[in-house]
């Protein structure tokens, strides 16, 4: 545990130094003898060979898009192509090593890394599991076209499996690796280590990280290589990756037996550019990338700068940093300097190079410079390298005609085919068989103990309430099904902000440190996309997450690895992943204007994620577990406000068994006659106070619904309710504008139109920033304002007198002057 290590004044104010070891620059230099002993002459070739395949690909789609042909056929490729043209032995030197279990994570660009790392994998595959992934991958629809007239080994038809979904996936076809859903910026092939790629600059630094996680908690062989380009090295998410990679508890208070550090390389594809800035003199200032290792641990990530292209240096390194992340001192950062002949994509003129320093680099090609060092030195004719480039040459023409071949190659023609993609709806109940690590049984947990003589409800017997200290809470309801899932599931791993000793930032964890090995709950920096980056990466190599943001506030810290990562990967794999991750994001109060806002609209708003927000410790469990039985992402709010509360509306209360609450089901919390009250949030409670006077005070009989979700949403509850009231008044605590609540109002006027006596009403938070503690009343929705805008816009109740404008003339002013 942390209290074990002390902060000592007496070391903290001794005066010392900090001494940087020297970090190497080229250091390859084996003579070509002792090259001729490492590599046969088969080898030799092999990475000619990869080279080739490489170039060859990208000239093509480089022709494409600039001449709409090449060789003769025609084809509008519109999406995008951003090429490594140049970096091939970059690619092909790092793949070469590799083992299938060692998995690459990229970026845009990354064509040349997909095919080598595929070609290497295929090498290492006997022709048994070759068969099995082509026959098995996608039903086989690949294997289909490129099986057709082969007579060649199982390799050789590998190869093209590989080629030619590659070009597929590029060109949006049904046969593609991903079937078109991922396009090239995305392409990837797990059978063969080969994992997602990110359009977003320096995205896989983050998810890179949870990937190496589930490979060091989960024990299962090989590395992780996060490929990025040196402009990714200024984006905040990779220095939140390499913080979590480095996090010294993996070495200090993990067990022993887990391996140490993580096995991790972050690989700069150093090609000095990103898009057109130069990081080296313009708009960086590390002059060499491998010197950003030195900050980061006192291995200085082991830094090394290396030249990328030479593959057989490439090589070189990979295995050497290999052998120091078996040894658990990772992680690695590589900084592979290489360069790429062409734009950023085919539309960059390159106004931002010389044409002369362009041509200096093509003179030392990689290709070219490889290529006469065969001849010279006698380990390959010059016939037999020019076999292989008529080899390459006819293998990739004769894949890509076969993928711009409409007939052959159709696009998905199911229009609904997304949608189908989009959430998987799969239950699993563990990722592993193996036994889940725990410290003890779960009935010996001191907090099961203590929980076991709660009342599980919110009144005793005669109806009175039960005291706030004996009473089943919220927070108890998050924790029980947690742990629930905790000792069924080996994988799953909770992570964040103080979880562990502190038990979460409002205790909801209390209890599971005494429970759980460190491994399985821990701390992380304060690095909310490298939380949930790490999330997204342990669920796509396998394995169950649950993260959380400390304050609803924090999301847009993590806000490209919710709003890209997490939603996406799904669908973009055609279903292929899944993303077994619960984020819980706590909605704060009194906190003022940076740390008291629901911003639940904001993801409401982004396809792929499941969105829940209960608010009574009933729905707590019961949709906590049915989120952590699933396969899809799910974005769980929870309201500090509530915390402490008890259950109030399940007459039974909190079972102690296992239940699950659907998602998308609202809950009629009282039912009424005259007018439906539709709550998000804690905002339930505050409209069962107004629904109280309304019925006391003014004979109006008010139905109250608790959404309790916001994706999906069945809206059969709420339409047979307003064909009983025909009106309807929505609130939640989030700011009136732009609230979920006007996406439910508009499909409730949509479909239940003819059943309304007047328009549905909106209300929520103002539209300023939220104030002092002392000022909430006038910012959060009160009780009198749900009677307001009652009385003002649907139902004018007797004598009464309203005591802040909710009319339609104060929501046009308002509007107007944006507030």
């Amino acid at each position: 545990m942390t209290k074990n290590i002390e902060i000592k004044p007496e070391v903290v104010f001794k005066r010392d130094k900090i001494e940087f070891k020297p970090i190497e620059i080229n250091a390859y230099n084996k003579s070509i003898d002792e090259e001729k002993k490492l590599f046969s002459k088969d080898d030799f070739k092999t990475i000619y060979f990869d080279m080739c395949i490489l170039r060859k690909f990208e000239t093509i789609l480089d022709k494409l898009k600039k001449e709409g042909s090449y060789k003769g056929i025609s084809y509008d490729h519109r999406g995008p192509a951003h090429l490594s043209i140049g970096q091939e032995s970059a690619a092909v030197g790092q793949a070469f090593t590799l083992d299938v279990t060692d998995h690459i994570y990229g970026s845009h660009r990354n064509h040349g890394e997909v095919l080598a790392k595929g070609l290497s994998a295929i090498r290492k595959l006997d022709d048994e599991k070759l068969i099995d992934i082509m026959e098995n991958y996608m039903d086989g629809s690949i294997l289909e076209v490129v099986g057709k007239n082969h007579n060649g080994s199982y390799k050789e038809l590998a190869m093209k499996f590989l080629v030619y979904g590659t070009y597929a996936e590029n060109f949006a076809r049904k046969t593609g690796l991903n079937k078109g859903m991922g396009g090239s910026m995305h392409v990837f092939f797990p059978p063969f280590g080969i994992y997602p790629n990110n359009a977003v600059v320096g995205a896989s630094g983050s998810i890179g990280p949870g990937a190496a996680l589930y490979k060091r908690i989960n024990r299962t062989e090989g590395i992780v290589i996060i490929n990025i380009g040196d402009g990714a090295f200024s984006c905040g998410p990779v220095w939140e990756g390499i913080c979590i990679s480095t996090m010294d508890q993996y070495r200090t208070l993990w067990d022993k037996e887990l391996g140490g550090g993580l096995p991790l390389i972050f690989n700069c594809m150093n090609n000095h550019y990103a898009m057109g800035g130069q990081t080296c003199g313009e708009t960086m200032g590390f002059k060499i990338l491998a010197r950003l290792g030195a900050g980061v641990n006192p291995d200085q990530m082991h830094a090394e700068r290396i030249n990328g292209f030479d593959p057989l240096a490439v090589i070189d390194a990979i295995k050497r940093k290999k052998e120091i992340l078996r040894q658990g001192l990772g992680p690695v950062l590589l900084d592979t300097v290489t360069y790429r002949f062409v734009g950023h994509s085919p539309s960059d003129a390159s106004s931002y190079r010389t044409k002369e320093e362009i041509e200096m680099w093509e003179k030392v090609d990689a290709i070219k410079t490889y290529k006469n060092k065969m001849i010279s030195n006698n380990i390959l004719t010059e016939g037999e390298l020019e076999e292989i480039e008529s080899e390459t040459e006819d293998l990739v023409f004769e894949m890509f005609k076969l993928a711009v071949d409409i007939k052959i190659s159709p696009r998905i023609d199911d229009k609904e085919y997304i949608g189908k993609v989009m959430f998987s709806n799969i239950k699993v109940e563990r990722f592993s068989e193996r036994t889940p690590e725990v410290n003890h049984p779960l009935s010996e947990n001191p907090r099961v103990i203590q929980i076991r003589s709660k009342v599980r409800k919110g009144f005793d017997e005669n109806g009175n309430p039960v005291p706030k200290m004996k009473a089943f809470n919220f927070r108890d309801a998050v924790f029980e099904a947690m742990m629930h899932r905790f000792y069924i599931d080996p994988t799953m791993i909770a992570f964040g902000e103080e979880n562990r000793d502190w038990g979460g930032a409002f205790g909801v964890y209390r209890g599971m440190t005494e429970a759980l090995p460190y491994h399985r709950l821990f701390n992380t920096p304060i690095s909310e996309a490298g939380i949930v980056g790490a999330a997204v990466g342990y669920a796509i190599e396998g394995g169950r997450a649950v993260c959380e943001l400390m304050y609803c506030d924090f999301l847009g810290r993590a806000g490209d690895e919710i709003f890209n990562q997490l939603s996406k990967w799904q669908s973009m794999s055609a279903g292929i992943l899944k993303m077994p991750v619960v984020l819980r994001i706590s909605v704060g109060t009194k906190y003022g204007a940076q740390h008291s806002q629901d911003w639940s609209s904001l993801v409401n708003h982004i396809p792929g994620l499941k969105v829940v927000y209960p608010v009574t410790p009933y729905d707590a469990k019961g949709l906590m577990n049915k989120a952590l039985s699933e396969c899809d992402p799910v974005i769980f709010f929870e309201s500090q406000k509530i915390y402490d509360y008890p259950e109030l509306f399940n007459e039974a209360g909190v079972p102690e068994g296992y239940y699950e609450v659907d998602f998308g089901e609202p809950a009629i919390r009282k039912k009424g006659k005259d007018i439906t009250i539709i709550s998000l949030g804690p905002f339930l409670y505050t409209a069962l106070e107004a629904a109280e006077i309304l019925e006391n005070t003014y004979k109006v009989s008010a139905e109250v619904i608790d959404l309790r979700s916001i994706v999906p949403m069945n809206y059969d509850l709420i339409l047979e309710s307003l064909n009983k009231t025909g009106k309807v008044l929505l609130g939640s605590e989030a700011v009136e504008r732009g609230s979920y609540m006007h996406n439910v109002a508009s499909n409730i006027t949509k479909l239940a139109f003819d059943l309304l006596d007047a328009p549905p009403v909106v209300i929520g938070s103002r539209n300023w920033i939220t104030p002092a503690p002392e000022l909430e009343d006038i910012f959060f929705p009160q009780k009198e304002w749900v009677l307001d805008a009652i009385h003002e816009n649907i139902i004018p109740l007797d004598n009464y007198i309203p005591g802040t404008n909710q009319s339609a003339a104060e929501t046009k002013r308002r509007y107007k002057y944006g507030i």
